[in-house]
């Protein structure tokens, strides 16, 4: 029975592996696939790397899972899991926290669920984590349960090692210069996260240009993580073994400029009490970045091009020159073109910059991205707080999707800190006792207050999002007042009319309305199912 369910399963799936798929699509498909063998509410594939596990492909979660990343030493269940090398189930009355708790999509409250995993294997060594998720207490009591996922372990660590090879050659197509290694979890800082055509594009443009020594502009509004996509062309480039340099050229005082950029030697001015390097030698055969390059005065942008062009420079106060072997990217929230129009930047200066222009896309043109790093966010401040889980619901949901953060990723991260302390301020003044909730659920109320933006006004729109609409439904007759329906009942109205509007725009094809919603099928049908939106009912 086994090996027949088994090789139901696998066949399709392996007919699949043999065509060229996103990695992506490869990894949605192997959790499709584990779905048909186990009766799972959701399932996760998690990469192990260093101490963190971080998901890469997930069916059944909420999407702001995608933007979490788990320590083992706070995950005693994954601790576990890894540690015990095979399939394993945990019992249903087990009291360790599951990180999934308050995240399975059709999860309302906190509920006691079935969970079991395997360790996937590539090269001998542990790559990661397949976890497996059941609302019901039994739902993987089955004699033959643990032995299915050991059997289809296999094959998922076959899949993840062709993704990862597929990956590895495409990067060697573009550069045959391989970036120095990095170690394992060596480096914490932030990833660039999310899905969207728009993120995809600013990685491909990162991939493409790390593997040069040109100079890259990164510009965007502020907020949008120009820091980030500097460190991540530093990491993906054959500097990366080098230093990375970072100056911000808004916060130097003008006397200071030079000095800091070139160095100056010993009594060059009123205490220069020794010879010291400037940020250039700093980052000998690594990467300076320039962040809020658009406020160095003309004066320095002259005394700048020199080193831009050729590589030569003259510390403060000596007549010596220095070569130098430093890649500039620089980075801006202003319109340089229209600065030099305006004649407060050079030409020469800013063409010399700008050979290879990176645009960083705002919050608003990411779609569900927003999630994504939300989910990131909320992982960081329950680590920080010591919070069993935090889950946003699903008012909280709509309003994140529906504003236009006007100071994106940053505001989105101001935002999330500033709501999980005002919701743990709220359970445990609730509370008797003293202890911390196991769970906390973050609301729409939670998220704005008087210091903080407000969401969008009556028939205000966001550029490149959907937009809320009169709180109707397409197949529930007149309109409801807020005052006849509760928060959870308008919100599900509000589900409900969307799945409903993009099903009858694509004719009923849950595929194609999947993609404009941009969630996976399956859960797409299972809400619709919740939601009691059925394709016939749509004329």
């Amino acid at each position: 029975m086994t090996s027949s369910k088994i090789l139901h399963a696998v066949i399709p799936l392996v007919a699949d592996l043999a065509q060229e798929l996103p990695e992506r699509e490869r990894l949605r498909r192997l959790l499709a696939a584990l779905r048909t063998l186990l009766p799972a509410d959701a399932v996760a594939l998690l990469r192990l790397n260093g101490e963190w596990l971080e998901p890469v492909a997930i069916d059944g979660l909420v999407p702001d899972t995608l933007g979490r990343r788990f320590k083992v030493a706070e995950h005693p269940r994954l601790a576990q899991l890894l540690a015990a090398g095979q399939a394993m189930r945990f019992a249903p009355d087990s009291p360790l926290p599951d990180p999934y708790d308050g995240l399975i999509t059709t999860q309302g409250e906190l509920h006691v669920h079935d969970c079991m995993g395997c360790v996937l294997q590539t090269g001998g060594l542990a790559w990661g984590l397949l976890t497996l998720d059941a609302l019901e207490p039994d739902r993987f009591a089955g004699d033959n349960a643990l032995e299915l996922l050991q059997a289809f372990s296999n094959l998922a660590a076959a899949t993840v090692a062709t993704a990862e090879r597929v990956q590895q050659l495409s990067q060697a197509a573009r550069s045959a210069a391989a970036p120095a290694p990095r170690s394992p979890g060596a480096d914490r800082s932030r990833q660039i996260l999310g899905t969207s055509p728009a993120i995809r594009q600013l990685q491909s443009s990162i991939a493409l240009v790390s593997a040069s020594d040109l100079c890259v502009l990164i510009t965007g509004e502020t907020g949008t993580g120009k820091e980030l996509v500097a460190q991540a062309v530093h990491a993906q480039s054959p500097r990366a073994a080098q230093p990375l340099v970072s100056i911000n050229c808004a916060a130097l005082p003008d006397n200071l400029v030079e000095s800091e950029l070139f160095g100056h030697v010993r009594g060059a001015f009123t205490g220069a009490l020794s010879e010291r390097r400037g940020k250039f030698e700093q980052a000998q055969h690594g990467t300076l970045f320039l962040d809020e390059v658009g406020e160095l005065s003309l004066a320095v942008q002259a005394k700048l091009l020199r080193v831009l062009q050729s590589g030569q420079l003259q510390r403060l106060g000596s007549d010596r020159e220095h070569q130098v072997d430093v890649r500039v990217i620089a980075a801006t929230n202003r319109d340089l073109a229209a600065e030099v129009q305006a004649g407060r930047m050079r030409a020469d200066f800013y063409h010399r910059l700008c050979v290879y222009p990176v645009v960083v896309p705002p919050l608003r043109a990411r779609d569900s991205d927003t999630l994504v790093l939300a989910g990131c966010f909320l992982e960081e401040n329950r680590a920080r707080l010591q919070l069993g889980g935090l889950r946003l619901d699903a008012a909280a949901q709509a309003a994140l999707l529906r504003y236009p953060w006007p100071g994106n990723v940053r505001e989105l991260e101001h935002c999330i800190s500033r709501a999980v302390l005002k919701a743990l301020s709220r359970t445990l003044g609730q509370r008797k006792d003293s202890a911390r909730p196991r769970m906390l659920s973050i609301g729409e109320e939670d998220l704005w207050d008087g210091a903080a933006a407000a969401p969008l006004p009556p028939g205000q729109q966001a550029t490149g999002r959907i937009v809320p609409l009169p709180v109707a439904d397409v197949a529930d007759g007149p309109v409801a007042s807020a005052e006849t329906l509760g928060l959870r009942a308008q919100v599900e109205r509000y589900e409900r009319q969307l799945l409903s509007a993009s099903l009858a725009r694509h004719h009923g094809n849950w595929a194609a309305a999947a993609r404009e919603l941009q969630l996976d099928r399956a859960n797409l049908q299972r809400l619709a199912k919740r939601l009691g939106v059925e394709r016939s009912s749509l004329g």
